[in-house]
């Protein structure tokens, strides 16, 4: 049975979408990394779904559903770095911002939803969203004030949804699509 995450992209991040022309296009690869600015999708494995949410003004939006295909450096990824100048990943160069360069940075290829900023999730949803840690424990997110989010720390880093959640999410970028 394949899991479902969900990961913070930055304003930093989703601004350079924005520059680079990225609304409307696919993602073809996402970045892992070993620093809390790229974080780690050590758990995500190939079948896996991750949502990547932006937080706009307190509205949480989803930016695109990413399903992982594979997490090896492939042809793709063009020729590994032989110095520490050299780019970690120039076959995705078009998709720097999602992390290339990062610190650590490992390819993720995936299926995605075209880049959007336009879906946000219902406030009544955003409550009620939950995620479990590997010990099976549940949290929902602390600082939900009128369906706004007051405070993002509770999404920062890469998380799996219970099945209800993730249920939910693919629910709203289906009808979204």
């Amino acid at each position: 049975m394949s899991d479902a995450f969900t990961v913070l992209w930055t304003h930093e991040r989703c601004r350079a979408l924005r520059k680079a022309g990225k609304v409307g296009e696919r993602p073809p690869v996402a970045f892992s990394g070993a620093h809390t600015s790229l974080p780690a999708w050590s758990r995500a494995r190939a079948g896996d779904e991750v949502y990547a949410l932006h937080v706009d003004r307190r509205v949480v939006h989803v930016v695109t559903r990413m399903r992982v295909t594979d997490r090896e450096r492939g042809a793709c990824c063009g020729t590994p770095p032989t110095g520490w100048q050299d780019q970690a990943h120039p076959g995705h160069h078009d998709w720097w911002m999602l992390g290339a360069d990062g610190c650590g940075s490992e390819p993720v290829h995936v299926d995605a939803t075209p880049v959007r900023f336009d879906l946000p999730v219902p406030g009544d949803l955003l409550a009620t969203l939950t995620w479990r840690n590997l010990k099976g424990r549940t949290r929902r997110l602390k600082h939900v004030t009128d369906g706004l989010l007051e405070n993002s720390i509770g999404i920062q880093g890469f998380y799996r949804l219970t099945p209800e959640s993730a249920a939910d999410l693919a629910a709203l970028v289906g009808t979204a699509t």
